[in-house]
């Protein structure tokens, strides 16, 4: 029988991934911000949100804060680069490309950090759920890039993975922060609230010379304000309240759902088109959930 605390963990990881796949779609409403902008407005203003939503927390822990610093800082630092990067490939190599390069490399690096640092050796299960998501998103990928990498152009695809390889680590990154962060003690509203609202601070001067196109139009500012209190502010709450149940490899296998939502979403709003190749792929993807997340009841032995 599935244990209640894991089951609320999984089930709050995959809300996450859900309204964090509707940030590309959203982000096409706004074709005059830029990525840099877009990415400081969500991440920046939704992180300050998390940190007032914790603030009594995070005073009441400043001392076990401060005692762990460097995971806070290195957090917060990933927290900065990963939206730059996330909306930079976005931008570049196409909604669905960016998200399943940035979200679909997450699990692996997050895989390979827990081994380095922490020793942590993966279940046959883990393993075989990540592989088959992983195989899912890269038909994803060549779908979506053999129907739109020609229009987009060559060197901006390369240039757009290679910024979603660096969304995938640093996403990597915050998450096992976090994730120690709590392992330590620390409440996850807090550890949340801390490394975001921290990192939300690192990118107000780029939101300050960026997000002048905010206030161009109301479309432009309902973009903003969307991206910032729902996929940024209730969906890494959620996130946070998932982590601190659920291991951050397993919480980057189930976040693959977000790749999938992305890929609906922009054939259903944004009119792309998803070739066969694709949809077999999200069947993939929605069946690596499945072998990670479901267990299977034993047979009792005397």
């Amino acid at each position: 029988m599935v244990p209640k605390e894991y089951a609320w963990g999984v089930i709050a990881i995959l809300f996450s991934a859900t309204v964090w796949g509707t940030t590309g779609t959203a982000a096409t409403f706004a074709p005059d911000v830029s990525a840099a902008a877009i990415g400081a407005a969500a991440m920046g203003v939704g992180g300050i949100g998390q940190a007032l939503w914790a603030a009594r927390g995070i005073v009441r822990s400043r001392k076990a804060l401060w005692d762990q610093r460097l995971l806070l800082v290195f957090g917060a630092v990933a927290v900065m680069i990963y939206p730059l990067a996330f909306y930079g490939s976005m931008r570049m190599a196409g909604v669905t490309v960016g998200t399943v390069v940035t979200i679909g490399s997450a699990p692996l690096l997050s895989a390979l950090i827990e081994y380095v640092l922490d020793r942590t050796l993966l279940t046959l299960r883990w393993s075989i759920g990540a592989v088959v998501g992983v195989v899912g998103i890269v038909l994803i990928c060549i779908a979506e890039n053999a129907s739109h990498g020609a229009a987009i152009g060559g060197d901006y695809v390369l240039l757009g993975v290679l910024l979603g390889l660096i969304g995938g680590l640093t996403y990597a990154l915050y998450s096992w922060t976090a994730r120690r962060m709590m392992l330590g003690g620390t409440q996850s509203s807090v550890a949340m609230g801390a490394t975001f609202g921290l990192g939300g601070l690192l990118l107000l001067p780029v939101l300050i010379m960026t997000g002048a196109p905010f206030f161009a139009s109301w479309s432009n500012a309902a973009v903003g304000v969307y991206m910032a209190a729902v996929p940024m502010f209730l969906g890494y709450i959620a996130f946070g309240y998932g982590l601190a149940r659920v291991a951050a490899s397993m919480a980057t296998v189930l976040t693959l759902l977000e790749p999938v939502i992305a890929a609906l979403l922009a054939v259903i709003i944004v009119g792309e088109r998803l070739p066969s190749l694709g949809w077999a792929g999200v069947v993939l993807v929605v069946g690596s959930l499945a072998i990670i997340t479901l267990r299977f009841p034993r047979k009792s032995r005397r």
